[in-house]
C-alpha cells in the first residue's frame, strides 16, 4: 500500500509539472508579445529625442528592463519546452570536463569542485548548451545552499535501468543512460521543499536573491532533451540531483530470426 501510495503522488506530481508547463509557455509567448511592443516604442523614442536629453536616461532604463523581463521569458520557455535546441550526438565527459572551468570560477572560494569522470560513459544526443546550463544551474544552486563552504561533486557513469526500476519511478524507461550527477553537502531540503523546487518562481531564498527559475529551467531542459532528473536529500545532509539521457550508442537487441516451422509430415 505504501508503494502504492507513493506512485500515485509522483504521478500527480509529474501531472502537475506538466499543466504548470503548458501554462508557463501561455504566459511566456503572449507576455513576449508585450515586450516587443514596448520594446519598440522605447525605440521609437530613442530616435525621436535628441541625444542630450534628459529623457534619455529613462529610455535606457525601459531597455535594460525588457532585456530582464526578456530573459524570464526565455527561461520560461524553457521549462515549458518550447524553446529551439539544437541535438548533436556528444559526449558528456567531454562537455562537462570542459566546462567545469567555468562552474570553478562562479563557486565561492570556501567550495571545493571535485569531478568524478569516467574514460568514456557513453554517447547521448542533446543540445551541449542545456547541458551546460544545467551543470552551472545546479552549481549555483549547490554554491548557495553551501554558505559556510563545502565540497561540490560532478560525476557521469553509464547506468542501465531495469524493468523493476522503471516501474516504480513515473517517466523512467527500462534502457541504457548516461547519469549525471551534482551533489553538493549543504544545508539539503525537506520532503516538502522538494515537492516543489522544480515549479517555477518557487525560491527558499531571501528576496532579491533568486528568482525561483534556476530548477525550474534545468527541468524543462531535461524533459525537452528527453532525459529523467531526480534529487534525494535530506536536511543537514546536502542534496543530490541525478540527470539521465538516454544513451545513443547503445545497439538496441535484434530480434529472434524467424524460422518457418517444420512442414507436417504423414507417417
Amino acid at each position: 500500500i505504501r508503494e502504492r501510495k507513493s506512485l500515485e503522488a509522483q504521478l500527480q506530481q509529474a501531472q502537475k509539472m506538466e499543466a504548470v508547463g503548458r501554462l508557463a509557455a501561455g504566459i511566456a509567448h503572449d507576455f513576449n508579445n508585450v515586450l516587443g511592443a514596448i520594446r519598440g516604442s522605447a525605440e521609437l523614442l530613442r530616435y525621436d529625442l535628441p541625444s542630450s536629453s534628459p529623457m534619455m536616461e529613462d529610455v535606457d532604463q525601459i531597455h535594460q528592463a525588457t532585456r530582464k523581463a526578456g530573459n524570464l521569458t526565455t527561461q520560461l520557455l524553457q521549462f515549458a519546452r518550447a524553446q529551439a535546441r539544437n541535438p548533436q550526438e556528444l559526449d558528456p565527459v567531454e562537455v562537462v570536463r570542459e566546462f567545469s572551468r567555468l562552474i570553478g570560477r562562479v563557486l565561492a572560494q570556501e567550495v571545493e569542485l571535485k569531478l568524478d569522470l569516467p574514460g568514456a560513459a557513453g554517447r547521448v544526443e542533446a543540445d551541449p548548451v542545456h547541458i551546460e546550463q544545467i551543470l552551472m544551474n545546479l552549481a549555483v544552486n549547490a554554491r548557495d545552499a553551501m554558505p559556510d563552504g563545502g565540497r561540490l561533486t560532478i560525476s557521469l557513469r553509464a547506468e542501465e535501468v531495469s524493468p523493476e526500476e522503471a516501474a516504480r519511478v513515473p517517466g523512467l524507461e527500462a534502457e541504457p543512460y548516461v547519469a549525471l550527477s551534482v551533489a553538493d553537502t549543504g544545508t539539503g531540503m525537506t520532503p516538502e521543499v522538494q515537492a516543489h523546487i522544480f515549479e517555477p518562481f518557487y525560491t527558499t531564498k531571501d528576496v532579491g536573491r533568486g528568482t525561483g527559475l534556476g530548477l525550474a529551467t534545468v527541468y524543462g531542459i531535461v524533459k525537452q532533451n528527453g532525459g529523467h532528473i531526480e534529487v534525494d536529500s535530506q536536511p543537514g545532509r546536502g542534496s543530490r540531483f541525478t540527470v539521465r539521457f538516454p544513451r545513443t550508442d547503445v545497439e538496441a537487441p535484434h530480434p529472434p530470426s524467424y524460422r518457418p516451422p517444420a512442414p507436417y509430415m504423414r507417417s
